[in-house]
């Protein structure tokens, strides 16, 4: 199989197997403040990752591309998207393109159509510094981010099968890039000891990319003859995944993982996030709605966003660190079970 029809079955899949609903955040709560003292205007969404602002705190996660001319109007359309509501804007893998220059175009349409936008370059932590380099260069990159996807590698039938020296490639490759490294995961979760290793480096954040939504275990589980379903719950909850890297990592935490709406969204940056990553509702919205009506639900989104930062008394992302949430359930067992005080959540003040 090639790698284009590969990344058209990865497609494919995840709207099939669909999002789950297992990501923690159902066991989140605000405690309600009845005098917030704040008007909508007074609200800003930007946010600042490390030394790039954004202007909104929600971006377009990695989805794909090298995938041919399929792929090629995914990107073609949700790279107008990025242009039309402000949304940072990550691509696929560009390890197909850096292998098979063919495939270059499907990735270079997203700056084509977003010139002055934020887009991020993405790659797997095999890359070397020289693909890291030539990824940016393709597609102008801001940003460039690597991946961590040992459990998707592992059920993949074409899967790689060594993981050895990772940490020291994405080490090299933050000190000798010209932009700034995202680390992300994707769809398992970042432990607090992954995140306290990563934050011994030059990179610029971490995407805990959280399990709870698209599955790549289920979704590399079609392409095999016999199933490594063991591999199907496994994973770190989003919320959980969040808590856990926040308390010990001094990067900005972005969150990624099965956030499907404005109070998943508030309720990520109650835990810890500076910016939300969004790609299989996006992706789900954009092939079933059209382009205009999901260029209509992110504007909406952000009005969502205003509305509940006003009713917490939320001015920026960042005070929305500050307030108090009660955590329950798996989400409060697992965090006491990590010697990570969930009890202190509850007890935070935002300053009225």
């Amino acid at each position: 199989m090639t790698r284009a029809q590969r990344k058209q079955d990865h497609i494919n899949y995840a709207l099939s197997t669909g999002q789950q609903r297992k990501t923690g955040f159902d066991e989140v709560a605000f405690v309600h403040q009845s005098l917030p003292n704040i008007a909508v205007d007074d609200i800003h969404l930007q946010t600042q990752i490390g030394e790039l602002t954004w202007s909104s705190p929600i971006f377009i996660n990695a989805m794909t591309g090298g995938g041919g001319e399929s792929t090629s109007k995914i990107n073609e359309e949700l790279s107008i998207l990025s242009r039309e509501t402000g949304l940072a804007i990550a691509v696929g893998s560009q390890m197909s393109a850096l292998k098979d220059r063919t495939e270059r175009s499907t990735y270079e349409i997203v700056r084509k159509h977003n010139p002055n936008g934020m887009v991020f370059g993405n790659l797997g932590s095999e890359a070397t510094v020289q693909q890291a380099r030539d990824a940016v260069e393709m597609i102008e990159a801001n940003a460039l981010q690597i991946h961590l996807n040992v459990i998707q590698e592992l059920t993949m039938p074409e899967g790689d099968r060594d993981f050895r020296g990772a940490l020291d490639r994405i080490k090299e490759i933050a000190e000798r890039i010209s932009v700034p490294v995202i680390v992300k995961e994707t769809g398992f979760g970042i432990s607090k000891e992954v995140a306290d290793a990563l934050s011994h480096s030059n990179i610029s954040a971490i995407d805990i990319g959280g399990f709870g939504g698209t599955n790549f275990s289920k979704i590399e589980n079609q392409r095999r003859k016999r199933m490594l379903d063991f591999f199907d719950d496994w994973g770190i909850p989003t919320a959980i995944s969040l808590a856990e890297c926040h308390a010990v990592s001094d990067k900005p935490i972005l969150a990624s993982g099965g956030i499907q709406n404005s109070l998943d969204i508030v309720k990520a940056f109650g835990l810890g996030a500076s910016a939300v990553g969004m790609a299989g509702v996006i992706l789900k919205q954009l092939l079933e709605s059209g382009l205009e009506d999901t260029i209509e639900e992110v504007r909406q989104i952000h009005s969502d966003i205003q509305f509940l930062m006003c009713a917490l008394g939320c001015r920026q992302i960042e005070d929305f660190h500050s307030v108090p949430m009660v955590l329950s359930g798996h989400v409060y067992h697992w965090l006491e079970m990590r010697g990570l005080n969930p009890e202190g959540y509850s007890r935070r003040a935002l300053n009225m």
